[in-house]
């Protein structure tokens, strides 16, 4: 199902500006990306959440629950050792898996555009950075839409720029670029990353 990427900024009066969408809707047709999500971006607050919006969800299992969680756009979410995380609908979106020396697992799911109430892209790394904590990383693993990705989308998201800002669209795949960037995002060492294409849906890590 192809879904269109929309970024709505009201400008004085009421227009709306579509150039962004324009934009990286071309960008990911060219690079064979399937869809972009689809959300009215507002101006962006400077916690990332949309104005009038809850806190970003976070999930973890509860008491006697069975050790699988959901992580839907936006969301970060974590597991103990034997758990399952599932991200569904990973189409334009990137997975972000940290792999826990006690066998544990901290994941996000990165949107393109930012859900209403949750993360955007240049705050989820900061939310599962917080969420690891002092914990060891044994590795981290991104996979989904590589070639929608621009590297810079976890430093400053796509709704993050002003009318008339010159917007980052990617020409190519950067997968070293997208390791660095989540690197740097969680302070690990780069070689902990690994990068993978895989945008064809539901994505189960155990």
């Amino acid at each position: 199902m192809v879904r269109k990427a929309q970024v709505r900024r009201m400008r004085p009066g009421g227009a709306v500006w579509s150039r962004v969408t324009t934009l990286l809707v071309l960008s990911l047709s060219s690079l064979g990306a399937t869809c972009a999500v689809m959300t009215q971006a507002q101006p962006a607050a400077a916690a990332g959440l949309l104005p009038g919006t809850a806190a970003p969800s976070v999930r973890t299992p509860g008491p006697g629950t069975p050790a699988n969680v959901r992580i839907s756009e936006g969301q970060v979410g974590e597991v103990g050792p034997g758990g399952t995380l599932t991200y569904p609908s990973v189409t334009s979106c990137l997975t972000v898996t940290v792999r826990l020396q006690d066998g544990g697992m901290v994941g996000a799911h990165a949107s393109l555009f930012q859900v209403p109430g949750e993360y955007r892209s240049d705050r989820i790394l900061a939310a599962v950075k917080q969420r690891v904590g002092a914990r060891g990383v044994g590795a981290v693993e991104v996979r989904g839409a590589v070639g929608a990705w621009h590297p810079s989308y976890f430093a400053k998201a796509i709704e993050s720029y002003a009318e008339g800002e010159r917007v980052p669209v990617p020409t190519e795949p950067d997968p070293d670029g997208l390791a660095r960037a989540v690197a740097d995002g969680l302070g690990v060492p780069r070689d902990k990353v690994t990068v993978e294409d895989l945008p064809d849906g539901d994505q189960t890590v155990s």
